[in-house]
């Protein structure tokens, strides 16, 4: 039998109507937008003051980086730049089991989905065992974060990453022993993978992910895109995210990373570029005329210094733009979409930077990049109500504190730019409610579990100020 999501208001095409639900199917697809007096025989939800939305997009995630958060904010522990920060990320990605890859990542997962996120791109690079030995299965990693996302009831989109080297004439560095594959190894873990879970697409799917130009050499990179077209696989890549990454590019190729990917026509629909904030006006036409798209990170990229996305030009040459957590110093993707605005707010000492691209007003852009977007990035039908899309959704609540006062016209300004997170109340996931009020059925489980292996991690061999 069908579902009937009946709220007060309906999300729909840019604006929020009175009169209309969601009716789901039993595959988790919108059936039709329909009337609430036309639910039929249909098991009606009812959602009283509360609107309906579609479902939060994150693109980029690392789910094992939940582990660092705080962990990093002080140069005596992790130094002054991304570089160095590293060091921090890989003490605790060198200390942990499968069993607490499993916890850590299932705490990343139940904040995204209480956030209202119901997809994610986990860009999963934890492959081997500490020492870098392959376990007797070498896909146990992935699997664990997998299983990790259909516990809490989130989709995922696993982009398995290829890593293969340290950097251009650099020496393996002991900290990413975790992270290396060979390419055979890699394409073939990444075949075993995509077969055993080939009938389960509504709630797992999979990319490709080469790490960055730094991780990949060029003739790996050009094989596993290659192989990445035959499937027809969404592509993700860092690129472009520090400004020594461009420069060491340049050293091994000639050329920068988008013009390495331009001119060897890796750059297509199906690529995303993560990052792309070192990017000159040029490199930005490249990535527009191959309908590539870029996943910026915001609450990341400031909190590791990494620079000023520019999205206004970016967004005036027709290029999507998608959002991610990335390292999980903040797991909110509405803080995300502001803070594309509000960064240039900074730069240009002026206002609503994004409202003079077109026609298309700030706020309505700004949701589409923490939904559509980024569900064109991963190749999955949702982020938003259509026919035939998956029946993902999050409400607010309309009495709450963050967002009284509003009306119908203004509401989706104030959620962009106002929504506390306390006003998220519910979510679904393939027609299916894994949060009701705020209740997740695994909350407390979740959160104990996360707890010893935090504990356990940052009491192993020495202290925190001692990592590097």
């Amino acid at each position: 039998m069908s579902t009937f999501y009946c709220p007060e208001l309906l999300y729909l095409d840019g604006t929020f109507v009175t009169d209309k639900g969601l009716l789901v199917d039993d595959a988790g697809r919108i059936e039709r937008i329909i009337a609430k007096r036309a639910s039929g025989s249909s098991t009606t939800v009812d959602l009283p003051r509360k609107a309906l939305l579609p479902g939060f997009v994150n693109s980029h995630s690392h789910s094992f980086q939940r582990l660092i958060r705080g962990k990093a904010e002080s140069r005596v522990v992790s130094g002054r730049d991304f570089w160095s920060w590293r060091g921090t990320m890989y003490h605790a990605a060198a200390q942990l089991t499968p069993e607490e890859v499993f916890d850590v990542a299932r705490m990343a997962f139940l904040e995204m989905v209480l956030a209202g996120t119901t997809t994610v791109g986990e860009f999963h690079y934890l492959h081997t065992d500490p020492s870098g030995s392959a376990y007797d299965d070498p896909n146990l990693l992935s699997k664990q974060v997998i299983a990790a996302a259909q516990s809490v009831g989130l989709r995922i989109v696993l982009l398995r990453t290829a890593y293969l080297r340290s950097g251009f004439g650099l020496p393996p560095d002991p900290g990413q022993a975790r992270f290396f594959e060979s390419t055979d190894e890699f394409l073939n873990n990444m075949s075993e993978l995509v077969s055993q879970y080939s009938t389960r697409s509504n709630e797992i799917r999979f990319g490709v992910a080469p790490h960055s130009i730094r991780a990949v050499p060029l003739d790996d990179l050009l094989e596993i895109a290659a192989w990445a077209h035959v499937r027809e696989l969404p592509l993700h890549m860092h690129v472009a995210e520090q400004v020594a990454e461009n420069e060491a590019c340049v050293r091994e190729y000639g050329r920068t990373p988008v013009e390495l990917l331009s001119t060897e026509r890796i750059l297509s629909p199906r690529f995303t570029a993560v990052h792309s904030i070192h990017v000159r006006p040029d490199e930005v036409a490249e990535l527009a005329h191959s309908q590539s798209t870029i996943c910026s990170c915001p609450t990341t990229e400031r909190n590791l210094g990494d620079g000023i996305f520019a999205a206004d030009e970016v967004m005036s040459a027709g290029i999507r733009v998608a959002l991610g957590s990335d390292s999980q110093a903040q797991i909110d993707p509405i803080e995300d979409a502001r803070e594309l605005d509000y960064h240039l707010r900074l730069r240009n000492q002026q206002r609503a930077i994004l409202d003079m691209i077109d026609q298309e007003a700030i706020a309505e852009r700004l949701f589409s990049c923490a939904t559509r977007n980024g569900a064109e990035s991963l190749s999955v039908p949702t982020g938003e109500f259509v026919t035939g899309s998956l029946a993902d959704a999050f409400t607010v609540d309309l009495d709450d504190i963050s967002i009284a006062g509003h009306s119908n016209e203004d509401l989706l300004p104030i959620l962009v730019f106002s929504l506390n997170r306390s006003a998220i109340r519910d979510v679904i996931v393939n027609g299916i409610c894994i949060v009701r009020d705020q209740v997740h059925p695994l909350h407390a489980e979740i959160v104990a579990r996360y707890r010893e292996v935090h504990r356990r991690v940052w009491n192993v061999g020495h202290a925190v100020r001692n990592i590097l």
